[in-house]
């Protein structure tokens, strides 16, 4: 282990010729800008990489490895300026958020998703070193919130990759800055690609008790009596839609909310999706950091995307429907909260392991 090396990112670094600015131990950083005026880092190791946004928000807009693109499919070429989400709905992951989160209902005012998905960041930074885990290179950054007769906090994101790996870690940790208690909602919001004929992997129960269909569809969801129907099915028999076999019934989208979730005696859990070619997109969490799991499928013509584990605090209701809920967290003057979450690729060999442990749960 070692005291890792922190170099702080300016702006003027970034320009439209990509270039690395700083290696080791198998990894790489490299900087560069898209056309749109994105700042962007690709964190690459020898097995793949990502891209992220060290001042949006600090979402990941790609990931591939091994060849394979984790990402959903979308309309944008890049990233492109946004105030809210869907002004860019095409990245990887983003992290949902803080304040408020989830689709606003009729009483709220709050933007899709919350304040922090486009956050601008105050600061970016590249850390490398090696700790308890080995050597890694991470992205992190800090974006201090504060408003007048409102909440005050400082937010602390994190990417983590490491050398040869498949799998890297996305963390948040927040702190309340505030003479009050403050209000906090985190998902961390991975939209992973939409695998034809995929299979989902669970540690709960394809059952109308254990996998909930959302019935209570957003105003922004069109409906039609077909989409109804299917609604009325998957809340009877939720196993039909373990195998991703039928996309068009993915138009509107489908929300599931996951109970009754197994785990380990540390209370950590994981979910997998297996490709027909026989690896998988896996994503791994603590549920005492993570109490809610939710499910988001879409697949149209232009955005498919199988979001089948999404770690929160909360269900995307929106404020008002999670606060009656009893959702939403207090954090207590100076009270700081972390959340981790382990995801990325698994091949042939390493999926049917990470499968039989899920089932072991």
């Amino acid at each position: 282990m070692s005291a890792p090396i922190k170099v702080n990112l300016r702006k003027a670094w970034f320009g439209e010729a990509e270039h690395v600015i700083a290696s080791h131990e198998g990894l790489s950083a490299s900087l560069f800008r898209y056309e749109s005026g994105i700042e962007a880092v690709r964190l690459k190791n020898e097995r793949g990489h990502l891209v992220i946004l060290p001042y949006m928000g600090q979402m990941i807009w790609d990931a591939v490895f091994d060849g394979v693109d984790l990402t959903m499919q979308n309309m944008f070429r890049m990233p492109r300026p946004a105030d809210v989400i869907v002004g860019t709905y095409g990245c990887f992951a983003f992290h949902s958020g803080l304040l408020t989160n989830g689709c606003p209902g009729p009483t709220d005012s709050h933007p899709l998703h919350g304040e922090m998905p486009c956050a601008p960041m105050d600061s970016a930074a590249i850390e490398f070193g090696s700790d308890a885990d080995g050597a890694f290179m991470a992205i992190t950054g800090t974006r201090e919130y504060v408003m007048g007769f409102g909440a005050h906090y400082i937010a602390r994101p994190r990417v983590v990759l490491r050398p040869n790996s498949t799998v890297f870690d996305i963390q948040m940790n927040v702190e309340n800055l505030s003479g009050a208690a403050m209000d906090l909602m985190y998902m961390c919001h991975v939209n992973f690609a939409f695998c034809e004929g995929g299979r989902i992997v669970q540690p709960a129960g394809f059952t109308p008790e254990e996998t909930i269909v959302r019935t209570e569809v957003p105003a922004h969801v069109p409906r039609n009596p077909d989409y109804d129907a299917f609604l009325k099915t998957l809340a009877a028999n939720p196993a039909a839609m373990e195998t991703m076999s039928e996309p068009h019934r993915y138009d509107p989208e489908q929300v599931f909310y996951i109970r009754n979730v197994k785990t380990d005696a540390d209370g950590n859990t994981a979910y997998m999706m297996r490709r027909v070619e026989g690896d998988a997109f896996h994503i791994a969490y603590n549920t005492n950091d993570f109490p809610k799991t939710v499910r988001w499928v879409m697949a149209n013509q232009d955005q498919k995307v199988c979001a089948f584990a999404l770690p929160s605090t909360c269900e995307p209701e929106g404020f008002s429907a999670e606060k009656a809920k009893g959702n939403v967290i207090s954090l207590k003057s100076g009270e700081s909260r972390g959340f981790s979450v382990r995801l990325g690729y698994l091949t042939w060999a390493e999926s049917d392991t990470a499968e039989q442990a899920i089932r072991s749960l």
